[in-house]
């Protein structure tokens, strides 16, 4: 008996925009509402076992791997499937949002791969969600330019052989896509917008050019989720008719569930996996999520002060080397975020040799790439990967048999010698409002004090402070000792929307979201029901 026809979808709340027949057609909606008929369900009941496994930690402040799944740690004998030639050279990975110019610059950056992102770095305005997907499909056809209205610069892409391959960033399994509803009116899981449009209209597209589609998937936080995502891509490429395993995936590793769970989720997207990432940001704030109420002990000082040579974190990047190394898979490190100053040569001469220090680590430590924000920064980056790597594509033979880390080691939280500040507070308030306002004009990647910053920023800032609040933190100011209280909180916020008001000129900041933004990293810093991520009540704010 044949399945039965798919809920046809509407789009609701949305105002036209140019070109989206070509992505919201019949048969790529009619794909979309597949994949939300037989995958939905499934996803709301892993996202109530979150909720669970939360109530869990809460209750034990511990972590453990998983004795359920000790036999697949234990057998050597399997790996993930090898990888294709478009992915087996990563040294450097830029990342950045799919509007039109950063498209055509990242494409054109020097870096191997870029990871094109419809999560944290692009707020999910319906515009950035559609518009998106047109330039994917414009830059694989090369039907793409770009010129700068402001500066009257133009942009088009270098020759196919010297773009990157791009590895695309769907929104987390969290977040609903509120613009495309079923019959009942029930949205879709923004995850399974992005990936079945992107898959539906350019999956024969890549392989035609020698390449495939390829992602990276965010937010994930076991390895059942992992599982999910499996049978997803297994019903998509049945569904379009190329062969399984065409789908390869690479797992940000940036939930402390999921360090717990690295092979497991290597093993259940074997056939489809490439590798994994090890961040920094999201993967703080998911530390501070899960042990909030665990006490002083789990209380992480200024993000600054959170390098990854602390130890929890060593811990955390060594175990991913070697897991990933063990089952062939490739070992993706960190983002280096600084934006470097047209102004300030000295700035950029300090900050370039932090990013070299910190890309030299990582190659040396075993990675096969890195992240990088800034076309400026690739050279650099490369340059590190080159030293180590040579003409060779990656270092996967490199098994770091010697790393052994323990299930308490990725929680030792208090093996940090670095305690909370206030100028960490002030910092955390000055980010999270700044980068507030930009999601909220629509815009996910931000230059915030030569940084480039995407909501895992915001979600750090907004969950220390409230960490800081809860736990009873006294900071030394001044010659005196100040309690972390939300009075407090709240007068350093109006400091800074005063400062803003200053900087800025009363016209642009009226013309902002300032007081919105103020206004809402206040909720999501005060409240005493900690929400799971600010996103989802800053996306009932966000216009279009």
């Amino acid at each position: 008996m044949s399945a039965p026809a798919p809920s046809p979808l509407a789009i609701v709340d949305a105002d036209p925009l140019p070109r989206q027949e070509e992505v919201l057609t019949d048969a790529a909606l009619a794909f979309v509402a597949e994949l939300h008929r037989l995958f939905t369900p499934r996803r709301d009941e892993l996202l109530a076992r979150r909720a669970e496994r939360r109530a869990e930690i809460a209750r034990t402040s511990t972590l453990d791997f998983l004795p359920e799944t000790a036999a697949i740690r234990a057998d050597d004998s399997w790996k993930v499937a090898p990888s294709p030639d478009a992915l087996n050279d990563r040294r450097v990975e830029i990342t950045g949002p799919t509007d039109r110019k950063m498209t055509i610059n990242a494409l054109n950056s020097g870096a191997r791969i870029w990871l094109a992102d419809f999560e944290d770095a692009s707020a999910p305005t319906w515009e950035n969600v559609v518009l998106g997907q047109v330039n994917m499909a414009d830059a694989y056809t090369r039907n793409i330019d770009f010129t700068d209205e402001r500066t009257g610069k133009s942009y088009a892409l270098r020759p196919n052989e010297e773009l990157a391959t791009v590895v695309m960033r769907p929104r987390g399994w969290h977040l609903d896509e509120r613009h495309l509803v079923d019959a009942d009116g029930t949205p879709v899981p923004g995850a399974l917008v992005d990936f079945g449009l992107y898959f539906f209209h350019n999956a024969q597209r890549l392989l035609d050019l020698g390449k495939g589609p390829y992602f990276y998937l965010p937010k994930t936080e076991s390895h059942l989720e992992a599982r999910l995502w499996n049978d997803v891509f297994v019903f998509a490429q049945d569904y379009a008719g190329i062969p399984q395993g065409t789908v390869r995936a690479t797992v940000l590793i940036e939930t402390i569930t999921a360090a717990y769970e690295m092979e497991e989720i290597l093993y259940e997207l074997r056939d489809h996996a490439s590798g994994l990432n090890a961040g920094r940001w999201d993967y703080l704030f998911s530390i501070v999520k899960n042990f909030r109420d665990g006490g002083a002990k789990f209380v992480l000082p200024d993000r600054n002060a959170v390098t990854m040579t602390a130890p929890f974190m060593r811990a955390y990047t060594e175990l991913l080397v070697r897991t990933c190394h063990k089952r062939g898979a490739h070992a993706i490190g960190g983002m280096a975020a600084f934006i470097p100053s047209r102004r300030d040569p000295e700035v950029n001469k300090v900050a370039f040799e932090k990013v070299r220090a910190d890309k030299d680590r990582e190659a040396n430590d075993g990675f096969d790439g890195s992240w990088v924000a800034h076309p400026d920064l690739v050279p650099i980056a490369m340059e590190s990967f080159d030293k180590v790597l040579g003409d060779r594509p990656n270092q996967k033979d490199r098994l770091r048999e010697d790393v052994h880390v323990e299930a308490a080691d990725l929680i030792a939280i208090d093996s940090l010698d670095a305690r909370p500040t206030y100028d960490g507070l002030v910092n955390a308030v000055q980010v999270g409002m700044r980068y507030i306002e930009a999601w909220l004009r629509g815009l996910g990647a931000v230059a915030i004090f030569n940084l480039m910053e995407d909501a895992a920023t915001a979600e750090i800032s907004r969950s220390q402070i409230w960490q800081w609040i809860n736990a009873g933190v006294e900071f030394e100011h001044a010659g005196e000792s100040l309690k972390a209280t939300p009075e407090l909180a709240r007068k350093v916020a109006a400091e800074e929307l005063e400062n803003i008001r200053a900087e800025l000129g009363e016209e642009a900041f009226a013309a902002g979201n300032w007081r919105q933004a103020h206004d809402l990293l206040l909720q999501v810093a005060l409240d005493a029901d900690y929400v799971d991520f600010l996103t989802l009540p800053a996306y009932e704010q966000l216009k279009g």
